[in-house]
């Protein structure tokens, strides 16, 4: 089986898995970002991110992660804690390929959740610092129990059928419709999520939500007042508790999606800033600290 490798549109995984492999290359990078996308996408989440780093010095590495996009077992959820150990094998290959080079990992939504078990598992996390955008930390506890129940109840008599949101609830994850209708017409994008594959995720973050006080790596976390995907209560308890150095950015017309949204540029610049140096200001001005973001989130 051998070990973890990088191949040429893929890499391989400790157990053998091949996961397709998208690479923004530069030929002296100044820094690197691993990439994670969001639940039901896959590494096309950063094609326009990952090509303007790149054109500013800093290569991306975003794979499809275990069941997504066409990666194996496509709707298949894989555990949240296989996917911070191939998040960790990751980083290393990454690491190994480009000796002296400060790696970052990166981590939308889901990938986010993921990038915080990665950083605090019993193998370390050989990165310089995280980056999480809209991190996906609304775990069981968050929920109520009507919730809690109507899905435990769905994914263990029924785990291959979709549960089905409320009537009438209205999201919006992206103020940019073009970015949307090209998810909607994406066939790699998955439409219908498998009920078990949702309690999964439901573990993972809570998962994530429990640990963010254990990361001891430099952090940027990135949320959008208009998030209507992860609510802001249990983001401001991760804010409170990640380390007193972590970044907080709060951007009052941010949806979900930020690195797609209209305003995608100014997200991209930030991370930017932060890759070139953990403490140097946010261009956008959009930092805040733990309690200044939860008195504004609180009054949105």
């Amino acid at each position: 089986m051998g070990p973890p490798a990088l191949l040429e549109k893929a890499w391989r995984t400790r157990d053998g898995i091949s996961l397709p492999l998208r690479v923004w290359k530069v030929e002296r990078p100044r820094a690197v970002i691993v990439a994670l996308h969001g639940m039901n996408d896959y590494s096309r989440a950063f094609d326009m991110p990952g090509a303007w780093w790149a054109d500013r010095g800093i290569a991306v590495y975003a794979y499809d992660q275990r069941g997504f996009g066409e990666a194996p077992q496509r709707g298949i959820w894989a555990g949240g804690e296989v996917m911070a150990e191939d998040a960790r094998d990751m980083v290393a290959l990454v690491r190994a390929a480009h000796p002296g080079i400060p790696v970052y990992l990166l981590g939308e939504s889901m990938g986010g959740a993921v990038a915080i078990l990665a950083a605090t598992g019993d193998e370390p996390l050989d990165a310089d610092g995280l980056v999480l955008s809209a991190p996906a930390v609304w775990g069981w506890s968050s929920l109520d129990w009507s919730a809690r129940a109507a899905l435990w109840i769905t994914a263990h008599l029924q785990p291959w059928g979709p549960l089905e949101p409320p009537q009438g609830l209205k999201i919006v994850p992206s103020d940019n419709r073009a970015a949307l209708r090209e998810l909607a017409s994406d066939p790699l994008f998955i439409k219908v999520t498998r009920s078990d594959a949702l309690y999964g995720l439901v573990d993972l973050m809570e998962l994530a939500n429990a640990n963010a006080a254990r990361v001891r790596l430099p952090v940027l976390l990135l949320y959008g007042g208009r998030d209507d995907i992860v609510p802001p209560s249990p983001t401001v308890k991760v804010m409170r508790e990640l380390s007193p150095q972590a970044r907080i950015a709060v951007y009052d017309n941010g949806y979900h999606m930020l690195l797609r949204d209209y305003q995608r540029e100014k997200v991209w610049r930030d991370i930017q800033a932060f890759i070139e140096g953990t403490e140097r200001p946010l261009p956008s001005g959009s930092e805040k600290s733990a309690e200044e973001a939860a008195r504004i989130l609180n009054e949105m």
